[in-house]
């Protein structure tokens, strides 16, 4: 898979969530969401961990900017839909290993896959409050010795990406951060309705229901404005 990069960071053109499920099961890494934010806020530290892993397009502003680059095919993938779409793929073959989100919610979020796919193999599951070095270090040595073969982690970016990278270190696997993915499963989060998702317009829809969301939507504004003038 070659790569494009835009303001140092290289993303992967995956043309459908196919191909990229084929690719990460042959290259086991990271799936990190790439969106707007990403890319205007990332320091050294999180594009070096993007770049030596799996970055693909999970926002609008991701797409553009590499369409700009001559990616013809690339198309916009969901992480909140994507990890699903691994679970569906992978259920009766391959363990799993989930943190993230409040107990009550990654509770239900356990439930609630055990119902939909009777022979799924979770290894084991926490939520996302990680208070002490020590609790992070005891996860970390868990998923170690019970070597699951996904692991998805819910908590935000960047302490997602910064902790699967630790993981990592110690085990290979297929990687996913979900930031609030487990709430909009179990439905206590709200995706936009389905006209907004297929005009590319999530991120509109977001502003609208919460304008407290403004200071987030300004990396959308500002990497608009870069593709214009073409400076990414």
């Amino acid at each position: 898979m070659r790569k494009t990069t835009i303001d140092g960071i290289d993303i992967c053109p995956f043309s459908s969530r196919e191909e990229l499920m084929d690719y990460v099961d042959e290259n086991k890494s990271i799936l990190i969401a790439i969106n707007a934010e990403k890319i205007i806020n990332a320091t050294p530290q999180t594009r070096d961990i993007i770049n030596n892993n799996t970055g693909y397009c999970d926002g609008v502003g991701a797409v553009w900017a590499l369409k700009q680059k001559g990616a013809k095919n690339v198309v916009k993938i969901p992480g909140c839909e994507l990890w699903l779409n691994i679970v569906n793929r992978y259920h009766d073959s391959k363990s799993f290993y989930l943190v993230g989100g409040k107990q009550e919610v990654i509770d239900a979020t356990v439930t609630k896959l055990k119902a939909e796919f009777p022979d799924i193999n979770i290894l084991g599951y926490r939520n996302g409050y990680l208070k002490t070095d020590a609790e992070r270090g005891e996860l970390i040595d868990e998923i170690a010795n019970k070597r699951p073969d996904v692991v998805f982690v819910a908590m935000g970016s960047p302490k997602q990406e910064l902790l699967m990278s630790e993981m990592q270190q110690r085990h290979k696997a297929i990687y996913q951060g979900l930031g609030g993915s487990f709430d909009v499963y179990t439905g206590n989060a709200e995706r936009a309705p389905k006209w907004w998702l297929d005009h590319n317009l999530e991120f509109a829809y977001r502003f609208f229901k919460n304008p407290k969301r403004l200071k987030r939507q300004i990396p959308i504004m500002k990497l608009a404005l870069r593709l214009l003038f073409k400076k990414v």
